[in-house]
């Protein structure tokens, strides 16, 4: 059985790294985290196995990340090793994917942002499965 990549969207804030694994009604969802990478998988709502691995930029705090499931995509916040250090690129290696990109409706300048932060991690935390947390966020429906 043929895996195809998911569209990901990404953005950076002081203490975290944020991604959007863009599957609706996704089943069987496994998201293996290390400190060095991320390996993504599901099935789509046609049962289409998705999968997707991203070496990280730089080391990550893997005990202190979360991921939620809504019906529409899977978000993981990534706590980064060291805080207040700006990523210009989620992927160790300098080329972009073909499916990676930056969700430019949260990508902003986080100088002093860490309040901000803090309560949009605390919003993720009280997210329902059910519910979406970012309605403002468009994954595109998989192509697949």
């Amino acid at each position: 059985l043929a895996e195809y990549e998911t569209t990901t969207l990404w953005y950076d804030r002081p203490r975290y790294v944020f991604l959007e694994f863009c599957v609706e009604d996704s089943t069987d969802v496994k998201v293996d985290l290390d400190d060095y990478k991320v390996v993504f998988s599901c099935k789509n709502a046609d049962g289409i196995e998705m999968y997707n691995e991203i070496q990280f930029y730089k080391r990550v705090n893997s005990k202190d990340s979360q991921n939620k499931r809504s019906g529409r995509s899977i978000t993981l916040f990534v706590r980064k090793w060291k805080d207040k250090e700006p990523w210009p690129r989620l992927t160790k290696e300098d080329v972009k994917p073909a499916w990676l990109f930056v969700d430019f409706d949260n990508w902003r300048d986080w100088e002093g942002d860490e309040e901000v932060e803090a309560a949009m991690a605390e919003q993720y935390a009280e997210v329902s499965p059910t519910m979406g947390p970012r309605e403002s966020v468009k994954c595109s429906p998989s192509q697949y």
